[in-house]
This record gives structure tokens, sequence and C-alpha cells, in this order.
């Protein structure tokens, strides 16, 4: 335990940021459910409630799989599909419109009126196109630790009627991001997606969606899948026709909706972060510091062994660093890699580095 201590000032100590980064890229294998037993998807969990279904990357009852990412769908009571629309009859229409409630609250927040926000397609909150019908895609923290990185978002979809039929491919990404992005929702930072059709020869692009970078969260909208004329089917085998997405939207399950776009996922990739905040102390040691030992084996017999004569300068060796509280509590310790001599004539700043 040290008995001699100097005391840190403003200049000693600095606060910095670090962000570490990591490719996470998912094929569309995984999410149209690579592992089969009897034909039933076993990495694909679904759940008696039936609002959403999660995807592993192994059989989900195995020890070693890992969460990848929640799927469901729902839409707003302003949406042309809602019963209060067109009349009740709808399948799980209460369930669609919670789950839309639901994510709307959490990422959108509430107006001055108290009401809950609707998904707005520029992001501004003041009007214009609304994303009143959405499927979410909500990824695990495994995978995006802090946050999605900003402009490193993509999702190829295909509209086609079933994967792995390479029809009319959608890239979806956030590409503007980086310098155009959102700060007006309570879950964060958030920007928007756009699609450009790979057999679109001009590659024109729309909005088709929002990404909530800290949260973890892709809302796509139900028309993503409606963009070119020809395309207009979502892909379900229902009656032996290919229905269009907003009658699967509304008149199918939540669980057939989310097998509906999983199997329609190409590939998808981001980067995720993870924000290391590190504070810096400069243990700054003048050549009149420290030049003795507070080790018992320091002496012997009174003298000093490192000291062949009385008219020796005093040497010691530093080998560790401790900080300590200003109670004089020990709060953090740092070894040398080797130890440093020190005289009086002779100045050390050790530099220490502590992560959270």
């Amino acid at each position: 335990m040290a008995t001699t201590f100097k005391n840190f000032t403003d200049n000693d100590r600095t606060a910095t940021k670090t962000l570490l980064h990591e490719a996470i890229p998912m094929t569309g294998t995984i999410a149209s459910g690579t592992y089969k037993d009897a034909g039933t998807e076993t990495n694909i969990k679904n759940y008696s409630h039936g609002m959403f279904q999660s995807v592993y990357d192994y059989p989900y009852l195995s020890s070693s799989s890992n969460h990848i990412f929640d799927i469901t769908c729902g839409y707003s009571t302003g949406s042309a599909l809602s019963g209060s629309q067109v009349g009740a009859g709808t399948t799980q229409e209460n369930k669609k419109v919670n789950i839309y409630n639901q994510m709307a609250q959490v990422l959108m927040g509430h107006d001055e009126s108290g009401k809950i926000r609707r998904f707005d397609q520029d992001g501004d909150l003041t009007g214009g196109t609304k994303l009143n019908e959405c499927y979410f895609l909500n990824f695990s923290r495994l995978l995006t630790k802090d946050e999605i990185k900003k402009g490193s978002f993509e999702i190829k979809i295909m509209t086609g009627s079933n994967f792995p039929g390479v029809t009319n491919p959608f890239t979806i990404n956030d590409a503007h991001a980086p310098n155009d992005f959102k700060v007006n929702s309570p879950a964060g930072e958030y920007a928007i997606l756009t699609a450009s059709s790979l057999a679109d020869a001009h590659q024109q692009t729309q909005a088709c969606g929002l990404i909530f970078y800290q949260a973890g969260i892709a809302v796509l909208t139900a028309s993503v899948f409606d963009m070119n004329s020809g395309y207009t089917t979502f892909g379900i085998n229902e009656g032996g026709r290919h229905k269009p997405v907003d009658e699967v939207l509304s008149g199918s399950t939540i669980q057939v909706n989310c097998d509906g776009v999983r199997n329609r996922i190409q590939n998808v990739k981001f980067n995720n972060t993870t924000e290391l905040n590190s504070t810096i102390y400069f243990c700054r040691v003048n050549h009149s510091d420290f030049n003795y030992s507070a080790n018992p084996t320091y002496l012997s017999a009174s003298k000093i062994r490192v000291k062949e004569n009385s008219l020796d300068s005093p040497v010691s060796y530093m080998t560790t660093v401790g900080l300590y509280s200003p109670d004089n509590e020990l709060m953090a310790v740092a070894k040398l890699s080797e130890p440093l001599k020190k005289t009086p004539e002779t100045e050390t700043t050790i530099r220490v580095r502590l992560d959270y």
C-alpha cells in the first residue's frame, strides 16, 4: 500500500471516445430457414401469441444458437387496410394495429396533442407521406452492440414469387445517412432508407423506410414490394395464386407475412458500433518524486541496498501505478511491462488509460 501520494491537476487527465466497428454479414439462407427437420424450420421460432418471429443462426433449441433478429408487421388505424376504414374482418386486426402503435410510440414518440406519431417517410414530422403499413426487423443487441454504423446498412429483397428465384431484387440502404440523419426521435438517431431496382436502367431511388441506429430496428414500408409494375405480387401462394402485398398484409396472419418477407431476403449487411469511453491519466514523476521505495526490502541494516557508498544518489525502480480516490482508497492498479529506473536526475510521465 502506498504511503506517498501525488494529486492530479486538471491538466493531468483527459477523456476520449473511440468507436469500434465490426462487419456483420447475413445471408438469405439464414433468414429463409436454412435448418429444417421434417419440413419444419428449426432456426425460426414462432410463438403461440403469433405476433412476431425470431430468427436464429442455428436451431433455436440448441445451446450454441444465437438470436439474429425478430420480424413482425403492422399497420396504423389510418391505413386503408384497417378495419376502421374497410370494415371488420381482417386477420389479426388488433394485433397488427397494436404492433404498429407500439413500434411508433417507442421510435417516433407522441405529438403535441399526445397522439402517437406515425412513421414519416421523410422524417421531418411536419406532414407529408406517412408509412402506414410496415414490416419491422428488430436486430439483436448481440449484433448491433451500441448502434448500427450510419451509412453501412444494406438489405437486398426480392419481389419474385419464391426464394431463391432472383426476380427484380431491390437494394435498400442508408447511403446518405452519414451527412443526413434525423435526431427528432426519442429512440435516438435515424435515417431514411432508399431502394433502387437492379432492373431499373436509371437506378432511380425512392424512400421506402427508416433505420433507427441505437434501437437497431429497420422499418420497411409494405409498398416496397409494389415499386415496379409487373412485380406487385408478394409471392405467397394461397389458393393457387400469388396475392398482392396489401391483400396478404390484411388478410393473412403475421406469421404468414413474416414468412413471405424472410423468404425474399437475399442478404443483409451492416457495421455495428461499440463505443469505448476512456479517461487518460498522465502520471508525471518529477525529478524529486518517488526516489525512495516504500518496500521494506529496500533497506538492509538501515542502508539503501542499491547504494554502494553514502555519496551515491538514491535509486528506485517503478513497477506499479496506483490510482486512489480522494480519501486514499485504491481504485485501480496499472502494471508496467518492465521496471523503470528512477533517480533524482530523471523525470518520467506514465500514461494510464481506463476504458469503460
